[in-house]
């Protein structure tokens, strides 16, 4: 049996701070439990080079756990060379492109830097949905300071997990609970209700159709309450 103190549908205490760096387009804190990740978006009058003379703009993404954002400290190097680094980096990329017009960022680059500054589970959910708020408050500007005609963003998008553990089915899990999980998964959906992409693992025995759908529900719940927070951080 789960320990946990909320309710099996509900995510944890999830505040986000826009504007929280002065030099960045876009920026936010997102704090989902006691998960924290720095986002900003960084617009830059220059697209990779296999995109010159093309229709298009680009968005990229890195990301980061600071050393001492988990019980013992990472090196950083170690943390930029891992796969899992490379994977979420795109991963990042990935969500914020899939609702983003790229066309309307013809001749620039957004580069959004995600950094864990303290993770208990969900570093990459929190990321995607803290990046694209700071994606917002730099397309915000690029369209106020006339670098582009209109809003390329074509609709909101977050990210939340889900799994079993002891056959409850969670949403939102915290590092223990992700740890003893027998599946474990991540889902990235839009405001529409439209997947952008979903990672699922059984740890131990395989889950059944049945079980992926109930978690499907419960990341759609999450995902839309999130959507709500961040249109209510975008309009504050």
């Amino acid at each position: 049996m789960s320990k946990r103190l909320r309710a099996n549908d509900a995510l944890r205490k999830v505040e986000i701070v826009k504007n929280v760096n002065e030099y960045a387009e876009g920026s936010c804190l997102i704090k989902c439990g006691n998960t924290h990740v720095l986002c900003t978006a960084s617009v830059d009058a220059h697209v990779p080079d296999w995109l010159k003379n093309s229709e298009k703009g680009w968005i990229t993404a890195e990301y980061l756990m600071l050393p001492r954002s988990t019980l013992s400290r990472v090196a950083p190097d170690k943390t930029l060379s891992s796969g899992r680094t490379h994977e979420i980096k795109r991963l990042i990329g990935r969500s914020l492109r899939a609702v983003t017009n790229l066309e309307e960022l013809k001749g620039f680059q957004i580069v959004v830097d995600c950094s864990v500054l303290q993770a208990d589970g969900g570093t990459r959910t929190a990321s995607i949905t803290g990046a694209f708020v700071a994606l917002y408050l730099a397309c915000e500007k690029m369209v106020s300071s006339t670098l582009i005609k209109k809003m390329p963003i074509k609709e909101f998008v977050a990210a939340v997990s889900c799994g079993i553990v002891g056959k409850e089915k969670l949403l939102d899990l915290d590092y223990e609970e992700d740890s003893s999980a027998d599946t474990d998964s991540n889902f990235v959906i839009t405001q529409s209700g439209r997947i952008v992409e979903i990672q699922g693992t059984a740890e131990g025995e395989p889950f059944d159709e049945e079980s992926f759908l109930d978690l499907l529900g419960l990341a759609k719940k999450g995902v839309s309450e999130l959507i709500e927070k961040q249109k209510n951080v975008i309009r504050g």
